[in-house]
Parts: C-alpha cells; sequence; structure tokens
C-alpha cells in the first residue's frame, strides 16, 4: 500500500484548514458586495468584519486598524512608503531602513527609490544589529525621518528579531517601525501593542487560510500608509477595489484556528530539536531565539537541490531555503548575510511543520533522512 506523502513546508504555505474551507464555501454560495446596503450586501459586510475581528485578534490588534490586501507582499508594499497619512494631513519619510535579511518584498523596498534604502548588518545567528541599527539612524541628518521594517520571525531559519528592542530605539529617532510578521503570527504570541510598531503584516495562507489574502494592522492612530491600490473607498480608502469576501472570511477562520496551535509550543519545539539532531545535520541559526516549528539544516558537501529531490522521492516534501527563491541556483540572501561559505549555504534545507503535522510524520523523516544519507553519504552510520 502507497505511504500518504508527509508535508513539511508550511513556511511556504499551510494546508487549508477545514473551519477556512467551510467558511469560504459558505462565503462563496451567498451573494451580495458588501458594499451594497441590502440584506444580501450586509451579509457579505458581516463576513468581512467578522474576520477582520478574528485576524485583529491573533494579533492583539483593533479590528478597526485591520487593512485587507491580496497578500502579504501587497501588504509590505503598501506600508514601505515614503508618503504616510496622518489624520487629515500626511508625513513624509526619508529613509528606509531594514534588516539584511528581510523577505524579497521587503528588500526591494516597496515605494521608496533605490538610494534612500539602507541595509543593517546581523550577526551569524541572523539576528539584526542593533548597533549598528542605532549607527544607521544616528549617520541620519536630523531633519530625515525614517521607517525601520524588521521582520518578526525569518522564513529560511526561524530566527526571532528583536523587534520590540527595535521598536524602542526607533522612538528615540522619531522613526516609525514596520514589522513582517507572516512566519510568525499562528506561532509564536503576538502583542502588537508590546512589540511597539506602527505597522504589522501578516499573509493568510501561512496559516492554514487561503492564498492571495493577506493584511495590514495598523498599531496605533499615528500613521497609515497612503493607498497602493487606489480606486474606490472600500476599506475605508486604504485598498480599493471589491473585498474578496470568501478568502477573507477564509483568513479569518484560519486566523481564530491557529491560535489554538500556540498550545503547542512544547511538542514543536521538541520535534524540531530532534530534526537538528539528525546525523550529518548543521544547524543553521541554532544560537538564537527561534520558531518552534522551523529548523534550517546544511549538510556539508551536498546541494539542497539534491536533498529536496530525493526526499520527494521518498514522498516528503521540505524546501531549499525560501519558495519565493525556488528554482533559483543562487545562495540565500540570508545564508549570505549570515556569513556562511557558499558550499555550506548552498546545501540548506528548510523543515517547517504545523497544525496538520503529527510525531509519525517526524518519526519516518528521521527514518528516511538516514536512507537518504546512507545513499548520498556512503559510509555513515545510517540514522535510527
Amino acid at each position: 500500500m502507497t505511504r500518504a506523502r508527509i508535508y513539511l513546508d508550511y513556511n511556504a504555505g499551510a494546508p487549508l484548514r477545514p473551519q477556512a474551507r467551510v467558511a469560504m464555501i459558505e462565503a462563496l454560495q451567498s451573494v451580495g458586495n458588501p458594499s451594497s446596503v441590502h440584506s444580501e450586501g450586509r451579509a457579505a459586510r458581516g463576513r468581512v468584519e467578522t474576520a477582520r475581528r478574528q485576524v485583529a485578534a491573533l494579533v492583539g490588534g483593533s479590528a478597526d486598524r485591520v487593512i485587507f490586501t491580496s497578500g502579504g507582499t501587497e501588504a509590505n508594499v503598501t506600508v514601505l512608503s515614503p508618503r504616510q497619512r496622518v489624520g487629515a494631513g500626511e508625513i513624509r519619510l526619508d529613509r528606509l531602513v531594514m534588516g539584511a535579511t528581510e523577505h524579497p518584498s521587503v528588500l526591494a523596498g516597496g515605494r521608496f527609490a533605490a538610494d534612500q534604502i539602507d541595509r543593517v548588518e546581523v550577526d551569524d545567528e541572523g539576528v539584526i544589529r542593533l548597533d549598528r541599527l542605532e549607527e544607521a539612524l544616528t549617520a541620519l541628518p536630523r531633519d530625515q525621518r525614517a521607517l525601520i521594517s524588521v521582520m518578526l520571525a525569518n522564513n529560511e531559519t526561524g530566527t526571532i528579531q528583536p523587534v520590540a528592542e527595535v521598536a524602542r530605539l526607533a522612538g528615540r529617532f522619531g522613526a516609525l517601525v514596520h514589522a513582517d510578521a507572516i512566519q510568525a503570527a499562528g506561532r509564536i504570541p503576538i502583542d502588537i501593542a508590546a512589540l511597539g510598531v506602527d505597522f504589522l503584516t501578516l499573509s493568510a495562507h501561512k496559516i492554514g487560510g487561503p492564498q492571495g489574502i493577506g493584511a495590514i494592522i495598523l498599531g496605533g492612530d499615528l500613521a497609515a500608509p497612503l493607498p497602493l491600490v487606489t480606486g474606490g473607498g472600500q476599506e475605508k480608502y486604504a485598498r480599493a477595489g471589491t473585498e474578496n469576501v470568501a478568502a477573507i472570511a477564509g483568513f479569518g477562520a484560519a486566523a481564530a484556528a491557529s491560535a489554538d496551535d500556540l498550545g503547542r509550543a512544547d511538542e514543536w519545539h521538541a520535534w524540531r530539536d530532534r530534526l537538528a539532531a539528525l546525523p550529518e545535520a548543521i544547524l543553521v541559526g541554532g544560537g538564537a531565539e527561534r520558531l518552534p516549528q522551523t529548523a534550517a539544516l546544511a549538510v556539508d558537501g551536498l546541494r539542497a537541490e539534491t536533498l529536496v529531490i530525493a526526499f520527494d522521492l521518498e514522498g516528503i516534501a521540505i524546501s531549499a531555503g525560501s519558495a519565493c527563491s525556488s528554482g533559483k541556483v543562487q545562495v540565500s540572501h540570508v545564508m549570505k548575510a549570515m556569513r556562511l561559505a557558499d558550499t555550506r549555504a548552498g546545501s540548506v534545507v528548510r523543515l517547517s511543520f504545523g497544525w496538520e503535522t503529527t510525531e509519525d510524520d517526524i518519526s519516518r523523516f528521521g527514518e528516511v533522512w538516514g536512507r537518504v544519507m546512507s545513499r548520498l553519504r556512503p559510509g555513515m552510520t545510517r540514522a535510527a
């Protein structure tokens, strides 16, 4: 009998949760534009607003500060704007300062020009250097103001960044702060007020919601980015276009369900540490605080692509670094920023799991790892 495949690539996209599927089907079976005032329109609006509350609750935010977008990339690009609304007016930001290991959608700089962007060094574990960040802010002319963008958790290594400390430092210089929390949501507790950030971004498909829907959560009343998509007055004029009601409903249901995953942190930590202890595996970023369900493993002398194919043939899905870089042969910018030698950096595979993963999946992966290593690294003792 053919054994079921094992999926260990949640950081690329989690399986759709049954709660999200039900919410989406109900929305798809109903008619009504959420901007319409008749009963059908009000029902659609109700679905959107329920989801808004559910998404806000996942990060301790306020529902009236949630802006839905087409995904995490659009959310990030919208926030990364030199122009921000404050009340009836606006302010201009002069520099975008970011960590060197940010997601490509942030590294591209959003609506900032290339010569307005500064990248801040990380240490060998992938944690942003706060001293270097302070130097970058200190170097700004007194009449200039910055937007700082630092992800809460890295998509390739799971490294958790000291975002609250970044926000405190930013306050000394009058800088605004954006945290890309796309990989952290549902995996570690998030309180946007405790983080002290002005903007936080999310993506539904990382937590078991549908692809193609994301959100910006505003941290306070200070600022909101000028819309990237303009036209109608949807999302309180923050993002034009008829809302994708089914996807939004699925996002909300997934957000509500993923809150329960936080209770599995100890179990996930144990699984992650078992993966990191596999023979021949070299854990990347192991000296830093990390997500409980992510492990980046290097195997000296092997290519990540070779490992991904080998495990795929064994019925297990893993990733070579970030899914956003799949199909590319160059070394990940995250590994370069962490100063891994190219030969080691090119061997890194990412294992990430979540709501549907079982202990049997982890045990079976260990068995397959032993077989794959014995085949690709002759002479190695087979893993138990």
